[in-house]
């Protein structure tokens, strides 16, 4: 099988690489057009745009810039655009170079010009999106084939936007409300480094030259960055071993992702957020694909990829058998276990009153605003746990290496 796929890959790379080109010519009526397309060579852009008309005056091969990475935010900045473009009547075609041109990532722009080339050849817009699986995820490109299918694609990409700025949303608060604490706990472990490894050693030569009992806490201290002097080497290769062992064995090993994450949801504060903010998500995304018109049974399964949690993907796949089976869906998620009861019960009362979709956008928009409140109040209890926090560490550092000092006044 490897072998197979090496010389696939080999083939692959045999062929004609493509280029990307700038283009400038005439259409029917004389007016001067421009644009960009990749392909092979010149020749290929020139027998491309005589196809559709166009009298090319000249062509020009582009230095292909590596550019950023292509981010969450960058796809949902281009799938509110287009929806916009299209609500206003501008084609398809037309509207991928206009994204292209006002794109300031190079990356995306390649990108965008692929999918363009793609549907310009004759693959739908679903298909082209579905080649780049890891900016366009199974439950965008869904939802772009049922708004083709259905003819209000326009509808649903101004659904797809309105739901990716609502997920990046929750996870911009999250991250803004760890952030402080965070870069806080790594600055005052950056500082007790450099106090254990250069500052005590000075501190203990001095106090050598004393020739008096040192304190307690002083003695404490003083052998503490004893340790660190002589095995700091062996402090700092345990942590990063421990930090990528965790990190490698999250990605690899499913049942450590499953532990983990059950893990962060029973942390206090920190644990109720991610729920919410989870369930948040879970709701959206399974409200925004029942009303574009999705299968349940499909919808779940697009549901469990977006979810963010292993808890509540292993517990989707669940639900997603039962309702296979022939189990309502407010059955099958008292049977999971993890959601609140207020969501069951508003996903009772969509199933009976057939308004499904509206009561999980309902749910979705509560638990966005309680995720907004946690985040809030988090940010204000940190603040004075953290001061508390470098008052001990640091504070107590300095109270244990100045007491010989104090002590030595007092005998005087």
């Amino acid at each position: 099988m490897a072998t197979a796929s090496r010389t696939a890959k080999r083939r692959v790379s045999v062929g004609p690489k493509e280029e990307l080109y700038s283009w400038e010519g005439k259409d029917k009526t004389g007016k001067i057009i421009r644009g960009e397309m990749r392909a092979t060579g010149d020749a290929v852009v020139h027998a491309s745009l005589r196809r559709q008309g166009v009298l090319v005056t000249k062509v020009k091969k582009q230095r292909m810039s590596r550019g950023h990475k292509i981010t969450d935010k960058d796809v949902a900045l281009f799938t509110r655009q287009l929806a916009t473009m299209m609500k206003a009547g501008v084609p398809l075609l037309q509207a991928f170079d206009i994204g292209i041109k006002g794109s300031g990532n190079p990356s995306l722009a390649r990108m965008l010009n692929e999918v363009r080339t793609d549907v310009e050849t004759g693959s739908s817009l679903s298909q082209a999106f579905s080649k780049h699986p890891v900016h366009f995820d199974k439950l965008f490109c869904n939802l772009v084939a049922a708004g083709e299918q259905a003819g209000i694609l326009d509808n649903l990409l101004d659904r797809i936007a309105t739901y990716k700025e609502k997920i990046l949303a929750i996870k911009s608060k999250i991250k803004s409300a760890l952030f402080y604490p965070i870069a806080v706990v790594v600055v005052a472990v950056v500082v007790v480094t450099v106090i254990m490894l250069f500052v005590v050693p000075e501190f203990k030569n001095v106090f050598a030259s004393f020739g008096a009992e040192l304190p307690g806490p002083t003695l404490i201290v003083i052998g503490i960055s004893d340790f660190f002097v002589e095995y700091w080497y062996l402090l700092f290769g345990i942590v990063i071993g421990t930090i990528l062992g965790i990190a490698f064995l999250y990605k690899r090993s499913p049942a450590m992702q499953i532990a983990v994450d059950r893990a962060v949801l029973k942390l206090p504060v920190v644990g109720d957020i991610v729920l919410k903010a989870t369930v948040a998500r879970w709701a959206r995304t399974l409200s925004t694909m029942f009303a574009a018109g999705v299968p349940l049974v499909e919808a779940l399964d697009s549901v469990a990829g977006a979810a963010g949690n292993y808890v509540y993907l292993t517990a989707t796949k669940e639900i997603q058998n039962e309702v296979s089976s022939g189990t309502s869906l407010t059955v099958a998620m008292q049977n999971a276990n993890v959601f609140p009861t207020m969501v069951v019960q508003m996903v009772s009362i969509g199933e009976e009153s057939g308004q499904l979709d509206s009561m999980l956008s309902k749910v979705a928009d509560f638990f966005e605003q309680e995720v907004d409140d946690a985040v809030a109040g988090l940010s204000t209890l940190l603040e004075p746990i953290i001061m508390v926090f470098l008052g001990v560490v640091i504070g107590g550092l300095v109270v244990a290496m100045y007491l010989p000092i104090f002590k030595l006044g007092s005998v005087v």
